[in-house]
């Protein structure tokens, strides 16, 4: 196959969440997440697995650092956990904040560049009894845990976000219960993807206030995941408005307002009369608030997956019944509030281990319409990897071709929409680690390095020794 080459400044890392990888869980101070509250709950993770321990990294940063380095990564995107920084949400912890100054000068004693996410979805459990992102006094806690963060690591780490895939925190979290705190209140949703947006609005401002000024100051953005979804039949009337709705309550109800500082129009027809506790959810919409949310960002990271296809109508085949966001023990609802929306891996495309299509050509399609629509910041692709089934062979080697040819072929698309004019400055294969994968457990691996839970060896898969190569020479 012809050589691709990147442009020289392309940025090639990894990215991995504080909760799946760090464990230590009551250790120096932590207390719980809702994470660790929800891990617990029957049903909600399979085989009843925790993060207690996941791969141990809280103990192994030096090992750790030093594997990336080996694997010529330019970067490295980690999550810091809420839970560890300001146990409890309250104040800060002196010991959670030296362990990522830690991180942070290791990596950057190794050559890596250091790109924090200050939110992963783990919110203090003490935080969620107090009504977690319904309530909105829980965007000015995060605000006060991001700036103990900038104060003890501001003049290091040149790249901030603010949030992963609120898309997930929200309406996986408040309106189907898939993912911790595990909430099936339809509408709640909504008003928690409003404060977890307001959340990031009050993060941004602040870190302007400081001195990020998307130059040496540091520059600040969001990630976002986003989908390309299609009707499952376009004949089908029920097929076409579900495909529709997911548009909208996936991608446009968070861009919209960060990109643009609004809710669509077509926001509100969809959730026309819904409540939350007696009062219309845009009630959550104060006089200030889209302002804030929609201040100008320096970065937008787009994580994909897949693509969808979306139906409204209920399926009695047993090859449809692979929805993406049911959950895999556990009784839940739709994530999308106000109407069915039910997404399937299209017929006829190879699958992941969790039944998520490989569709690469629909991350060129996602990038191009984004920079089409929208006047976008430079744009990372800060998550995009694959699950398998991986197989540890006689002599301790993984060999993955699966994942290395989904890499290489998502990578190819990349370079195609950066053909195509959008400014797409790097990459981050998720992730570094086989980890704690929510609610799977440790059912699924995600990693480009194989992590054996009871010994936590580490060992690089064959798709880490060949990113290795392409991050070295930047040509795929």
């Amino acid at each position: 196959m012809t050589e691709t080459p990147f442009p020289t400044s392309f940025l090639w890392g990894s990215a991995t969440a504080a909760f799946q990888i760090e464990g230590a869980h009551d250790q120096d101070g932590r207390t719980p997440s809702i994470w660790d509250t929800f891990a617990r709950v029957p049903g909600a993770v399979l085989d009843g697995d925790t993060g207690d321990v996941a791969c141990d990294h809280y103990h192994r940063v030096e090992e750790d650092v030093d594997l990336m380095a080996s694997l010529n990564l330019d970067a490295y995107r980690f999550s810091t956990s809420w839970a560890r920084v300001r146990p409890d949400g309250g104040e800060p912890n002196q010991r959670g904040v030296d362990f990522y100054a830690r991180l942070v000068d290791t990596l950057l004693d190794r050559g890596i560049t250091p790109w924090v996410t200050l939110y992963h979805w783990d919110l203090p459990q003490v935080l969620e009894d107090a009504g977690g992102w319904t309530n909105r006094d829980t965007a000015h806690r995060f605000a006060d845990y991001a700036l103990t963060l900038h104060d003890a690591l501001g003049d290091r780490v040149p790249y901030w976000t603010t949030l992963n895939e609120p898309w997930c925190s929200a309406f996986l979290g408040y309106t189907g219960g898939q993912h911790a705190p595990g909430r099936q209140e339809g509408v709640a949703g909504l008003v928690a993807a409003h404060h977890l947006m307001l959340g990031h609005g009050l993060v941004v401002d602040e870190l302007r206030r400081r001195g990020v000024d998307g130059r040496e100051g540091g520059q600040v953005g969001i990630t976002l995941n986003l989908t390309v979804p299609e009707p499952f039949d376009p004949t089908e009337p029920a097929d076409v408005s579900a495909s529709h709705r997911v548009e909208h309550l996936f991608n446009r109800v968070f861009l919209d307002p960060i990109l643009r500082g609004s809710y669509a129009e077509e926001i509100h027809e969809l959730t026309e009369g819904l409540c939350w506790r007696g009062h219309p959810w845009q009630s959550a919409i104060r006089d200030g608030d889209l302002a804030l949310i929609g201040a100008p960002i320096d970065v937008l990271g787009v994580n994909y997956y897949h693509g969808d296809a979306a139906s409204g109508r209920p399926h009695r085949d047993a090859d449809l019944l692979g929805s993406r966001i049911r959950h895999p023990s556990r009784e839940t609802t739709s994530p999308y509030p106000g109407g069915e929306a039910i997404t399937f891996p299209r017929r006829g495309l190879p699958v992941t281990g969790l039944d998520w299509e490989v569709q690469p050509e629909g991350l060129t399609d996602l990038l191009v319409a984004l920079n089409d629509d929208y006047d976008l910041p430079a744009v990372y692709v800060t998550e995009n990897g694959a699950a398998y089934p991986d197989v540890v062979a006689d002599d301790g080697t993984v060999d993955d071709p699966e994942r290395l040819a989904f890499v290489a072929g998502h990578l190819r698309a990349v370079h195609a929409a950066i053909e195509k004019g959008v400014d797409v400055r790097g990459y981050f294969v998720w992730s570094l680690l086989d980890n704690f994968e929510w609610a799977y457990g440790y059912d699924q691996r995600f990693g480009i390095v194989h992590v054996d839970y009871e010994t936590q060896q580490r060992t690089p898969k064959s798709s880490a020794l060949w990113y290795s190569r392409v991050a070295a020479e930047g040509i795929l």
